[in-house]
């Protein structure tokens, strides 16, 4: 198998660019819209590349799901998939009513309006 060591300078290449890239996005963004809209002072270069940075830590990736991202969603299916039908459905109530999905549950008065007794 050939060694492919051409590959590492296009890859630091990309990195520049891409950083440069959205650093700049992230400048001009920012300067277009907060500071007629809210006041805030302009950003220069550097404070938008460390913003764009910070918000990579506080928030995660900047793009799809990297390998693993689906462990939580098969963890949650086998869950379900373990449960009895009773078990289902006194889920789903619970669901429905904390998040207001489907129909109200049913009142228990009668017909007539009257309140029982």
């Amino acid at each position: 198998m050939r060694k492919r060591w051409y590959l590492v300078p296009i890859g630091l290449a990309a990195i520049t660019l891409l950083m440069f890239v959205g650093g700049q996005v992230v400048m001009h963004l920012w300067n277009w819209l907060l500071p007629p809209l809210f006041g805030w002072h302009t950003l220069t270069f550097w404070q938008a590349l460390g913003l764009l940075v910070l918000s990579r830590i506080l928030f995660g990736r900047l793009g799809g799901h990297g390998p693993g991202g689906g462990r939580w969603r098969r963890r949650w299916e086998e869950k379900q998939e373990n449960l009895t039908p009773e078990e289902r459905e006194r889920f789903r109530q619970g669901m429905r009513s904390r998040c207001g999905w489907g129909s109200p549950p049913a009142s228990t008065s009668s017909a007539s309006g009257e309140t029982p007794q």
